[in-house]
């Protein structure tokens, strides 16, 4: 409750609603904050707790402009590519854009391509290397350490 009331006292004092992550943003720092509320409550001096609270907006705000910056990079891939993926490809894509900004941890492998698309080793391989050459995605390692990544890089 106390995360959706800072959301909207931040929207209110700067006269428009926001587009920040905040809640998400301490969300994923839960223990933080809630150290930080036990410390804080002891004393009436909250000017910590206010610059540390202030450091959250700032984190929730470059959050959300990442994500923002995400998803326009995703709708400029798909303008690049939609039309020029198979179904397997397609769906492996489509796949790694779910895992969002940070995409799969360690890159896409061949065996995750395989797991995802169903298809056998060789028909993995060509789609891969055809994946690559259309600048969908990069490539990096060798052999079995090989791992795809998504080329959200825009054409100019």
């Amino acid at each position: 409750m106390g995360r959706a009331l800072a959301e909207k006292s931040l929207a209110q004092n700067i006269g428009q609603p926001t587009l920040i992550s905040l809640a998400f943003t301490i969300e994923k720092q839960r223990k933080a904050y809630y150290d930080q509320l036990e410390q804080h409550q002891k004393t009436l001096d909250v000017t910590d707790w206010l610059v540390w609270f202030a450091e959250v907006v700032l984190k929730a705000q470059q959050a959300t402009l990442d994500r923002v910056g995400f998803f326009i990079s995703k709708a400029h891939f798909y303008d690049r590519h939609r039309d020029h993926l198979n179904e397997r490809q397609a769906k492996a894509i489509a796949r790694m854009f779910r895992e969002g900004p940070g995409g799969f941890k360690g890159g896409l492998s061949a065996d995750n391509y395989l797991k995802i698309t169903e298809t056998s080793r060789a028909t993995a391989t060509r789609d891969l290397q055809d994946l690559v050459e259309k600048g969908a995605l990069s490539r990096t390692g060798e052999r079995r350490y090989t791992r795809y990544w998504l080329n959200l890089e825009s054409e100019a």
